[in-house]
């Protein structure tokens, strides 16, 4: 097990390193710098060339990836040239609205999603699985950013039953923040729970044509005992590829829905960064999500193991 876990861990080293390359070139592409940013209306050559002087801004850029990456080693992600905080406390600042919304996501996936396909699976070519087929259709072509404008109109501006944006911690006051993280939560786990719930109907239906349920009927097994743990435990498998991949994508999705709900989660300060230029601050907020992506990763292959005794590493 623990030469898989290095090996994973050193497979994802040169994708980490193709991703910190992607993200340090392609923004110097879009047309204006930090410099530009930072002096607006007041630019000028003279500011702007001393300005990029105190940045290392007009070093070549391999010199300026270099100097990153050796940063980077020492765990240092630099500080931002707009408010002149280290990075990482920005992330961590950041990271808890952004980790909550994941997780209220997620359990969208696992209370309504995986349940929802189960039963559709036993209940084949009826009405209810007609209507999970619906939901599921509608779950992976609804664009998440759309999905939050039609439930902000409704359920916030016409109902009046939740906040249209904004945020209070939990600890703070729990009741509220539960109600701010609502709308943002099904807007960006609908499309993942849409995918789940379609991966867990064809992968039940799958099981129970196998031989060994047909066996377990006809020694008696009792259907409760059947579907649980005979049948959905081992359907779970590739459900549980699909929720890590997706994992991932909810990470990455947050970007979209943290603006329109106003949440002060990472994606928002991805997306602060990028328009201001402040290319410190987005090299480090796309890299922390591309190391999650690899974490979440590994993290599902080790539970495969957990589910599935007969998989070994």
């Amino acid at each position: 097990m623990w030469r898989y876990i290095t090996k994973r861990i050193l497979i994802a080293i040169p994708v980490l390193i193709g991703i910190s390359i992607v993200a340090f070139f392609l923004i110097r592409l879009v047309p204006g710098d930090t410099v530009t940013a930072l002096l607006g209306a007041n630019y000028n050559q003279e500011q702007a060339a001393a300005l990029r002087a105190d940045y290392g801004l007009d070093k070549p850029l391999i010199t300026q990836y270099l100097i990153w990456v050796k940063n980077l080693l020492k765990g240092d992600f630099g500080h931002s040239f707009f408010t002149n905080q280290a990075v990482s406390s920005s992330i961590m600042e950041r990271l808890p609205v952004t980790f909550e919304l994941m997780i209220m996501s997620f359990i969208y996936c696992l209370l309504i999603a995986i349940p929802l396909g189960a039963v559709a699976s036993l209940k084949k070519n009826s009405l209810l699985d007609y209507l999970a087929t619906i939901f599921g259709l509608l779950g992976v072509s609804i664009p998440n950013f759309w999905l939050a404008t039609i439930l902000i109109l409704v359920f916030s501006l016409h109902m009046g039953w939740f906040p249209s944006g904004g945020f209070v911690s939990f600890f703070a006051d729990p009741i509220a923040n539960l109600r701010y993280m609502f709308l943002p939560s099904i807007a960006l786990g609908a499309s993942v729970g849409a995918v789940v719930m379609r991966m867990t109907r064809s992968s039940m239906l799958e099981i129970l044509k196998q031989d060994y349920i047909e066996m377990a009927r006809a020694k008696g097994v009792s259907q409760k005992i059947l579907i649980i743990s005979h049948a959905l435990k081992n359907a779970l498998i590739p459900v549980i590829t699909v929720l890590g991949i997706q994992m991932g994508y909810l990470l990455g999705g947050s970007v979209i829905i943290e603006q329109i709900f106003s949440l002060p989660g990472i994606g928002r300060l991805a997306l602060q960064a990028i328009t201001n230029r402040d290319y410190i601050l987005m090299q480090g907020s796309i890299l922390f999500v591309a190391a999650g992506f690899v974490i979440i990763n590994l993290l599902v292959d080790l539970i495969y193991a957990l589910i599935n005794p007969q998989i070994r590493y």
